[in-house]
C-alpha cells in the first residue's frame, strides 16, 4: 500500500531540485546511464566543445590525456572560454558555463556557425558529475583557473605531488572569482579542462577505454580536416607503457569511406557536396529578454562520400554538426531516399542491357544498399536532436536537403560519358539488379521445405544423391569432383548421414566474376539451392539443410585449383558457414603402400599424403626389413580408389581427416580477403608479381604435369 495516501497527498510533498542538484539526481537523462557508456559521454562532451573550435576554424589541435588517477584532460588552442562577467548574471563566462544549464555560446549562430554542444547542458552536465574539474583558460595575455567539487566553485589544498579529487576543498564563501596563475604570449589562447568522475555516480567497474577514444579521435580528424588531435594514455605505472598516437586527415569524408571500406571496390569513392536553404520558426530573445517566435532561414550543407564495393554488408556513418548520430535521422533518411530513387531511375533506363523486364520485382532499398560504405555528414545551425546524447536527427527539413543534393550529384555520376566513370556506373547497376535477383531467389528457397517436402516437390538437383537423415546437426554434404568420383563415393559413402553432390570440373571464379554472371552459372545456382540458405547478404545459417560441407576434391594441382574456387565462392557468398566452422576440406591420400605378409600374416597398408611423407614410409620399411608386396600405387583422382579404401581413409568419420576451414575472428578474415584478392581477383598485375617473387622456391620435381 503507498504510505502517502490521497487525503495526505498534497503540496508539500512536492520537490523543486534547482541548479545542478538535477543532474546528480537523475544523471540518466542527460548522460543515458551511469556505467561505461555515460562515463564515455561526459568525455565527449567535453571534447566536443574543443572539437567546435576547429569546426569554425579557431582551433587546430586537440590533446586528451588519460591520467593514472583515473582523470582525464582535455586542451585545445581555441579563442579560450569568456573569461568577462557575462551581463545580467554577475559571474564570468567559465563560471556561468560549467555551473549554469543551458548556459553557452551555442544559441544563436553568432559564436558558432554550426555546432555539436546545443543544449548548452553539456560542460555543466559534466561538471556536476565530477568529483573534481579544473579549467584553465588563456586569454587576454593570461591564465586563467577555476576548480570546482561537484559543480560547486571553490578553491582545493592540493598536496606538493599534484592535483587530487581528494584534497581538501573549500566552496568561495561570498563570491566566486577566477584566479590569474600567470602569463601567456599576447595571441595564445586555449582552453584546458581536467576533471575527476565522481564514484558517487559513477561505478568502479567503469573506465576510460581507450580504444573508443582512439576510435573517436580518428573519426573526428577524418571530419575536420586539417584538424590534428592527439590521444595520451599515461596510466600505466611504468613510462615505457605510456603511449601516444596523433591523428590528421586532411581529404575529409572521402578518406574516411577509404578507411571504412572493407571489401574489393566496384566504383571509386565518390564524394557528393551541396546545400540548401530552409525557413524555420525558432524561439529568440528580444530586447527585453523575452522569447518571441521568429522565423529564420537556415543553410544546411551536405557532404556525403560513398563508394561501393563486392560485399553485401552496409557500413554506415553518419553525423551531424561532426557529432555521430548512430540511430541516424532525417539526414539519413533523406540520404537512402535519393538513392533508391536514382538507382531505380538508372535502372529503369538501362533495363535493356541489364535484362530487366516488367516482370522483375521493384528494386529495393536493401538492393540499393548492399555492399555500400557511406558517410553522411550534414552542418546544421541549431539542429533538433532527440535528447541530450544526440543520436538522432529530428530537424524534419533536412531530409529534403540532403534528397536534393544526393539525387542531383549521384545522378550526374551515374550519366557520365567518361568511360572509366561509365565503367563503374554500369557495373554498380549490374551488382543492385543481382542483389534483387538473389532475393527473389532466396525469398523463394524459404518457401521451399528445408528436407521432405523439398524432394517431394522435386525442386533440388536430380544429380544430388541425399542422405536419409534430417537431423542438420549429423547431416554432411561431400561436394566431390566428377561422375567418377561420384560413382566411389556413393558405394563408400554411409546414405544414412552423408549426402553427396558432383560438379563437373572448375567453377565459375565468382572472385572477378559480375552478380549476374554468378546467378545465371549452373554449378554455382546448384550448390546454393542444394545448400539451401540462400546466398550473399540474404545467407541464413538456420536454413542450412546440412550440418557440414566437405570438399572433396583429387589430391592434385587440378584438385587443389578446384578447392579453391569453391572456398572462394563460400568465403564470399556463404560467409556465415565458415564463420561457424562448417565448411572443410577433405585430405585424399596421394600413395597407398601395402606390404607383404610374412609367415602367413597379411600385409599391412599403409596411406600417405606428400611425397616427403612417402619417403619416411619407405625408409623405415626398409631399415625395419620389411618388403613390398608392390610398387607403392599413385592416386590420380578419387575415382582409382576403390570404395573401401575412399571410405577408410576419406569418409569414415572414424578414420578420416577433415581440414576445418576458418575465419571468426576479424584478422584472419582480413588475411582471407588478400589472398583471395591476389590470388583470385580481377587484377593480374599484382598476381603476376606474386608468381614472379616465389617462382625461385618452386621445387620442379613436385610439379605434377
Amino acid at each position: 500500500m503507498n504510505p502517502t495516501s490521497a487525503a495526505e497527498y498534497s503540496a508539500r510533498h512536492l520537490s523543486v531540485l534547482e541548479g545542478l542538484a538535477a543532474v546528480r539526481k537523475r544523471p540518466g537523462m542527460y548522460i543515458g546511464s551511469t556505467d561505461g557508456r555515460g562515463l564515455m559521454h561526459c568525455l565527449w562532451e567535453i571534447v566536443d566543445n574543443s572539437v567546435d573550435e576547429g569546426l569554425g576554424g579557431h582551433a587546430t589541435r586537440i590533446e586528451i590525456v588519460l591520467h593514472p588517477d583515473s582523470s582525464v584532460e582535455v586542451r585545445d588552442d581555441g579563442r579560450g572560454i569568456p573569461v568577462d562577467e557575462v551581463p545580467g548574471v554577475g559571474l564570468s563566462g567559465v563560471e556561468v558555463v560549467y555551473t549554469k544549464l543551458h548556459a553557452g555560446g551555442k544559441f544563436d549562430s553568432g559564436s558558432y556557425a554550426t555546432s555539436g554542444g546545443l543544449h548548452g547542458v553539456g560542460a555543466s552536465v559534466v561538471n556536476a558529475l565530477s568529483a573534481r574539474l579544473d579549467v584553465e583558460v588563456d586569454r587576454g595575455g593570461r591564465t586563467h583557473r577555476m576548480t570546482f567539487r561537484r559543480g560547486e566553485p571553490g578553491t582545493f589544498d592540493d598536496p606538493a605531488a599534484g592535483p587530487s579529487a581528494d584534497a581538501d576543498f573549500q566552496p568561495f564563501e561570498k563570491a566566486s572569482s577566477l584566479e590569474v596563475t600567470g602569463k601567456v604570449r599576447r595571441g595564445v589562447t586555449g582552453t584546458r579542462v581536467r576533471y575527476w568522475a565522481d564514484p558517487q555516480i559513477f561505478p568502479a567497474t567503469a573506465e576510460f577505454s581507450l580504444e573508443e577514444v582512439l576510435g573517436r579521435a580518428r573519426q573526428t580528424s577524418f571530419l575536420v580536416p586539417g584538424l590534428t588531435i592527439v590521444v595520451s594514455d599515461r596510466r600505466a605505472s611504468d613510462p615505457e607503457e605510456h603511449t601516444t598516437e596523433e591523428f590528421r586527415h586532411d581529404g575529409g569524408t572521402a578518406d574516411f569511406v577509404e578507411y571504412l571500406s572493407p571489401d574489393t571496390a566496384v566504383t571509386e569513392v565518390w564524394r557528393l557536396t551541396g546545400q540548401g536553404a530552409f525557413t524555420e520558426t525558432i524561439q529568440q530573445l528580444d530586447g527585453k529578454g523575452h522569447l518571441r517566435p521568429v522565423e529564420v532561414e537556415r543553410v544546411c550543407e551536405v557532404d556525403v562520400a560513398l563508394r561501393w564495393g563486392t560485399g553485401f554488408e552496409t557500413t554506415a556513418r553518419s553525423f551531424v554538426n561532426i557529432i555521430a548520430t548512430p540511430k541516424g535521422g532525417t539526414h539519413v533518411a533523406g540520404f537512402e531516399q535519393a538513392v533508391l530513387k536514382v538507382a531505380r531511375k538508372q535502372i529503369e533506363a538501362s533495363a535493356r542491357r541489364l535484362k530487366v523486364t516488367a516482370k522483375d520485382p521493384r528494386i529495393e532499398k536493401d538492393d540499393v544498399l548492399a555492399g555500400l560504405t557511406t558517410v553522411v555528414s550534414v552542418r546544421v545551425p541549431e539542429p533538433q536532436f532527440e535528447g541530450q546524447t544526440k543520436e538522432v536527427l529530428g530537424t524534419a527539413q533536412v531530409r529534403q536537403v540532403v534528397a536534393k543534393v544526393v539525387e542531383a550529384e549521384l545522378t550526374d555520376l551515374l550519366t557520365s560519358t567518361r568511360a572509366a566513370q561509365r565503367s563503374q556506373s554500369n557495373a554498380l547497376l549490374e551488382k543492385i539488379v543481382g542483389e534483387m535477383r538473389a532475393r527473389v531467389a532466396a525469398r523463394t528457397q524459404k518457401d521451399i521445405s528445408r528436407r521432405k517436402n523439398a524432394l517431394e516437390s522435386s525442386s533440388l538437383p536430380t544429380k544430388l544423391v541425399d542422405c536419409r537423415s534430417k537431423e542438420v546437426e549429423r547431416s554432411e554434404l561431400f561436394i566431390v569432383e566428377g561422375d567418377s568420383a561420384l560413382g566411389t563415393a556413393r558405394r563408400a559413402r554411409s546414405s544414412e548421414f552423408q549426402a553427396l553432390l558432383p560438379i563437373r570440373g572448375k567453377i565459375l571464379n565468382v572472385q572477378k566474376a559480375s552478380a549476374a554472371d554468378i546467378l545465371n552459372n549452373v554449378e554455382v545456382a546448384t550448390i546454393f539451392q542444394v545448400i539451401g540458405a540462400g546466398s550473399g547478404r540474404t545467407f541464413d545459417l538456420d536454413l542450412a539443410r546440412y550440418g557440414k560441407i566437405v570438399l572433396m576434391t583429387d589430391a592434385d594441382v587440378d584438385g587443389a585449383h578446384i578447392r579453391t574456387l569453391l572456398l572462394t565462392l563460400f568465403f564470399r557468398y556463404c560467409r556465415p558457414l565458415v564463420e561457424a566452422g562448417r565448411v572443410f576440406a577433405a585430405v585424399p591420400p596421394l600413395h597407398r603402400v601395402e606390404v607383404a605378409g610374412s609367415g602367413g600374416r597379411k600385409g599391412e597398408v599403409h596411406y600417405t599424403y606428400s611425397d616427403a611423407e612417402l619417403a619416411r614410409l619407405l625408409a623405415k620399411l626398409d631399415k625395419a626389413g620389411k618388403n613390398l608386396r608392390s610398387t607403392p600405387q599413385r592416386y590420380k583422382g578419387l575415382g582409382e580408389m576403390d570404395a573401401d579404401q575412399l571410405a577408410e581413409t576419406t569418409m569414415d568419420p572414424a578414420r578420416r581427416t577433415l581440414r576445418r576451414i576458418t575465419g571468426a575472428d576479424e584478422e584472419a578474415v582480413a588475411r582471407a580477403e588478400s589472398v583471395f584478392e591476389l590470388l583470385m581477383g580481377s587484377e593480374v598485375a599484382p598476381r603476376k608479381d606474386f608468381i614472379v617473387a616465389g617462382a625461385a622456391a618452386v621445387d620442379r620435381e613436385r610439379i605434377d604435369a
